[in-house]
């Protein structure tokens, strides 16, 4: 796909500059420090499923690394996802997800495979959109590139971080295993991988299943009481703290939601 950057607008407010671009046609945003350094370390947020790259959860997050180490934060939306229209196969599988969870019949299985689908389309495009971004004088080709993404967020994420040898640190969480062991097996890089103990939709043994199958020399596991939706805003912190000691870079004590 074609890897053209296109700045579609330019806005800064409390210390962050947020600029909305497109690449190949599929919107993204790159949130930087207001006082645009001459080179910082970019990290990018995979969002999760059902929601878009300007989620707040994901602007927060953004906000704390911009912030608190003066990183490049970039996000896109996932086929299907925010400014993206649905295909047939989207609304069929999103109908299959509310039909499961309507009957009380487990939803992994639709989940595993709708997220499957959705990582062979997003793979190419993160690639292309990390080669945009990286043609940028204030990113540049040689500096650090994170990755950050929970729940879908680590199902494309595996895939793209072991397909590409540019991510040099990266935090996931909250998937199944199963077709993500094995990409998992090809990523030597650090890892942070969270897990919620009593998730009623992933298994524990699932959750340690996709941790184990790293093959990092440095991987770190946050395994935390409660469901799938109550990962603690700590994490978040966590997360911050985790890229700035692997880029080299103080991290401000900023909470991200």
């Amino acid at each position: 796909m074609s890897t053209s950057l296109l700045f579609t607008s330019d806005s800064s407010a409390d210390g962050v500059r947020e600029r909305d671009f497109t690449v190949g046609g599929v919107p993204g945003v790159l949130w930087s420090p207001d006082s645009r350094p001459d080179r910082a370390p970019l990290v990018l947020i995979g969002h999760g499923g059902g929601i878009h790259k300007k989620a707040p959860g994901s602007a927060g997050r953004a906000r704390a690394l911009v912030l608190g180490c003066g990183f490049h934060v970039a996000a896109i939306d996932a086929p299907g996802h925010g400014d993206r229209p649905r295909t047939e196969h989207d609304e069929r599988e999103i109908d299959a997800l509310f039909a499961a969870r309507d009957a009380g019949e487990p939803e992994g299985p639709i989940v595993v495979r709708y997220n499957a689908y959705l990582a062979e389309q997003a793979v190419p495009e993160w690639r292309a959109t990390l080669d945009a971004l990286q043609e940028l004088r204030e990113i540049g080709a040689d500096g650090p590139v994170g990755y950050w993404g929970i729940n879908m967020g680590t199902a494309i994420g595996i895939p793209f971080v072991a397909a590409d040898p540019r991510i040099t640190a990266a935090v996931f969480g909250q998937h199944w295993p199963d077709f993500l062991a094995e990409p998992a097996k090809r990523i030597t890089i650090p890892v942070e991988f969270d897990l919620q103990w009593d998730d009623e939709h992933i298994p524990r043994s699932a959750g340690l299943a996709l941790f184990d199958a790293f093959a990092s020399p440095e991987k770190t596991l946050h395994a935390n009481a409660g469901r799938h939706k109550q990962l603690p805003r700590f994490e978040a912190d966590s997360a911050v703290r985790f890229f700035a000691r692997h880029f080299g870079a103080p991290a401000a004590g900023t909470a991200a939601a």
